[in-house]
């Protein structure tokens, strides 16, 4: 308990599922909380006051937290996200970056306005949050602030029938990437989580596919499993972690290879000829496919008890 005492962390796409879980587990470890929530339809359309509804559950608890209900798609949404932490606490330490709508179909259905508003919410919605408090921590000289991005095995491995959401995922993680490198001078981490949990916008995905899910699936696969890695991500045990990518999922936590170069072959002079490179990227893919085996195999789960 207590590992968040002092802190002000906001939390984007809180009102429901994983968002609201990462609000509630931060807020039982101390900090203060502002929960964002567009309260929309899992395709970004409507609006709600579920955000109200996870304030008044920590303040019952009590905790401290405030809601905010603007779109974090747009750049005055997220300076008025960040407006609202200072406002209503006087400081910001830690951002979560989780909001996401969905609007799956084939690239061959998929119009622009599918495309545009699932790059808005991901991929534009991480830029529009995190740069004010980026520009906070820079101005203030704040340290030890920490930003936990959310990406998606979707972009990172890929997923049949949603091209614009695998696009923002995996746009999510290099930007993540980079904003490490460019805040490491202040000790602010950023990491990025892959989570795997049923929620209201993932059942659905797998109904489709006319699998049932139960309580007991709800049990070992909710989103309440992705919390507490995220708020450890949160804590001073985290201080040493950054720009690392973890996927979490059903009661497993496992770091991801993130690109590195496996096998290198190089010309003494002048330019590859067709012949010499029939004879090199085929001993590259044999590298690549060598070591996929070899990482396959270390990530084979350790059981803790």
């Amino acid at each position: 308990m207590n590992r968040l005492l002092g802190k002000v962390a906001v939390v984007t796409g809180a009102g429901r599922g994983i968002g609201r879980e990462i609000a509630l587990s931060m807020a039982a470890e101390g900090a203060r909380i502002v929960v964002n929530d567009l309260g929309g339809n899992t395709d970004g359309t409507g609006t709600g006051k579920i955000a109200d509804e996870v304030v008044e559950e920590i303040r019952n608890a009590g905790g401290e937290a405030v809601s905010h209900t603007q779109s974090i798609a747009e750049v005055s949404g997220g300076r008025s996200l960040f407006q609202t932490a200072i406002d209503a606490f006087g400081s910001m330490d830690i951002l979560v970056n989780n909001a996401g709508i969905l609007r799956d179909k084939t690239l061959f259905k998929m119009e622009e306005e599918d495309w545009d508003a699932v790059i808005a919410v991901h991929l534009k919605g991480h830029y529009c949050c995190t740069r004010p408090f980026a520009q906070y921590i820079r101005e203030t000289n704040r340290t030890n602030c920490r930003i936990i991005n959310f990406s998606s095995v979707s972009g990172l491995f890929g997923n049949f029938g949603q091209a614009n959401y695998g696009a923002a995922k995996a746009g999510i993680a290099g930007f993540s990437r980079v904003v490490a490198l460019e805040l490491a001078k202040y000790g602010c981490t950023v990491n990025t989580i892959s989570p795997g949990a049923l929620t209201r916008m993932t059942i659905p995905l797998r109904e489709a596919r006319g699998e049932e899910v139960a309580n007991e699936d709800l049990q070992v696969g909710g989103p309440q499993h992705i919390a507490p890695v995220v708020t450890w991500l949160a804590s001073e045990a985290a201080s040493a972690i950054s720009a690392q990518i973890l996927h979490v999922a059903r009661g497993t936590v496992s770091i991801m290879q993130q690109p590195a170069l496996l096998k290198s072959y190089k010309k003494g002079s002048g330019i590859w000829s067709q012949d010499e490179l029939d004879t090199c990227i085929p001993r590259l893919y044999e590298a690549k496919q060598n070591a996929d085996v070899a990482v396959r195999e270390g990530a084979k789960p350790v059981l803790i008890d």
